[in-house]
């Protein structure tokens, strides 16, 4: 059995934004434990980032959005008296093109990981954290989140729920020394854009990509800081700023014709 040490759990970890948060907090000195579909890419990472940085970094391939592979993951986690004392939710994706020509496996599959397996881990690793009344959790959305999004519709739906539910549980956990940070970038120079099979969308021309290990440098400063909502890059904080004042139809259609 392992002793009651604090860890980072990772999800995600095998490339992006998770990938430069696991690197980022080994250097900080956190022990993580890393989980995504792929064991090669996170053993690899695990490996390089203990040699590194003296910390323990534990690996557990699993595809978050199956519950059998959540739930293993979790056992795994108790089995060995591992203190989640930061969860990181970052897994994720996207998909392009009209819902009604969506393919149903994957869209269940994007509900099941990106609402489904966050909600899941939170809820059971939430307990652990008040047994030593602290705890962060770091939940990545996106500034799709304050937004419709026509063409890529349960995308954009499904971070809306991930910024709804963290700031409702930030609220719930206050006083508890355990916070909940809402980390939402615009696009990122990662393999999303591959994944949701973008096809050299308008929208990435006319917003820069931010790097994930901006983004990740910005979401971890925000998370030990106990900050609510993090909103990466001025020009999205003033886009969202804008929204408020803008009809909902108008966004809608713009964001339309930016997917197309």
């Amino acid at each position: 059995m392992k002793t009651s040490n604090g860890y980072a759990l990772i999800t995600g970890a095998s490339g992006g934004i998770g990938f430069d948060l696991a690197v980022l907090m080994a250097s900080k000195g956190h022990n993580l434990i890393l989980t995504a579909r792929s064991e090669e890419k996170i053993a690899n990472l695990a490996r390089q980032l203990s040699k590194t940085h003296g910390i323990e970094s534990v690996v557990f391939p699993a595809d978050l959005s199956v519950e059998d592979d959540r739930e293993k993951l979790l056992e795994f986690i108790r089995n060995n008296n591992y203190h989640i004392e930061i969860l990181v939710n970052n897994a994720g994706f996207g998909d392009l093109g009209p819902f009604e020509h969506a393919d149903w496996d994957k869209t269940h599959q994007m509900i099941q990981l990106n609402i489904t397996a966050l909600s899941h881990l939170t809820r059971v690793l939430i307990p652990g954290m008040r047994k030593f009344k602290s705890g962060r959790i770091l939940n990545v959305a996106s500034v799709a989140a304050f937004m419709p999004g026509p063409l890529m519709a349960v995308y954009y739906a499904s971070k809306a729920y991930v910024l709804s539910f963290s700031e409702a549980l930030a609220g719930e956990l206050r006083g508890s020394g355990i916070t909940v940070t809402t980390l939402c970038p615009g696009p990122v120079a990662t393999g999303f854009q591959e994944k949701a099979e973008f096809n050299d969308p308008t929208l990435m021309k006319i917003l820069k990509p931010a790097t994930p290990a901006e983004v990740a440098e910005y979401g971890y400063k925000a998370m030990i800081k106990g900050k609510r909502l993090a909103i990466h890059g001025l020009m999205n904080r003033f886009m969202i700023f804008s929204l408020r004042f803008s009809p909902r139809r108008m966004v809608s259609d713009l964001v339309k014709r930016l997917h197309q």
